[in-house]
């Protein structure tokens, strides 16, 4: 059976991982490990530019720890008015003890001066990357989804930004959906789905 561990101490990524691979009865053949199978696993620094690097620094790093093949994504959100922001700094954008809520709190209030949706354009990115210890990289996949930021908070599913973003074409935050209905859309959704074609070449 194949190990691959989630470099992530996340747990709403962890859930949204396995859930997606919940629907591939095919894919049994591997089995997910996270932080909890591990002593001291590490808290890996996202210190680069680029969801990319800052993929490939928690794959490498946690494959080195545990010893078995590490998934790892970096992720977030880019909102055009903003400049891009927050970006990689997504889920530290309110500072030194950033929450959830603090992040969306400072997003919202950074953008309450425009009342036009069509100008609070945004998007969810996630870069992926699968390492191989003692050997290096094995896959890399990415996805993207496109939306709005909203003027408030809506629907308890998902994490993060979710309540906040509207996918183009629905009416309806992110986290207003089921979880199978985010996981064909979501940025992490479409990752998973490249990644999933490559897995199964390797089980």
């Amino acid at each position: 059976m194949l190990q691959i561990a989630i470099a992530t101490k996340n747990k709403g990524k962890i859930r949204e991982i396995k859930n997606f691979f919940n629907d591939f009865p095919d894919m049994t053949g591997i089995r997910w490990l996270t932080f909890k199978d591990f002593e001291n696993f590490p808290d890996v620094e996202e210190c680069e530019d680029s969801f990319l690097e800052n993929a490939r620094i928690k794959a490498k790093n946690v494959a080195e720890f545990t010893g078995v093949v590490t998934l790892a994504d970096d992720s977030g959100l880019v909102v055009d008015a903003l400049n891009g922001a927050p970006g990689v700094k997504s889920s530290r954008y309110s500072g030194t003890g950033a929450t959830d809520k603090t992040n969306r709190i400072k997003l919202l209030s950074e953008l309450a001066k425009i009342s036009s949706i069509k100008e609070r354009r945004a998007r969810f990115v996630c870069r992926m990357v699968l390492w191989e210890p003692g050997k290096g990289l094995l896959h890399e996949t990415s996805g993207i989804c496109e939306g709005y930021i909203g003027f408030d908070e809506k629907g308890t599913n998902g994490f993060g930004y979710d309540c906040i973003f509207i996918p183009e074409g629905y009416k309806k935050t992110m986290a207003q959906l089921s979880q199978k209905e985010k996981n064909k859309i979501s940025h992490r959704g479409r990752a998973l789905q490249n990644l999933a074609g490559f897995l199964k070449k390797l089980i």
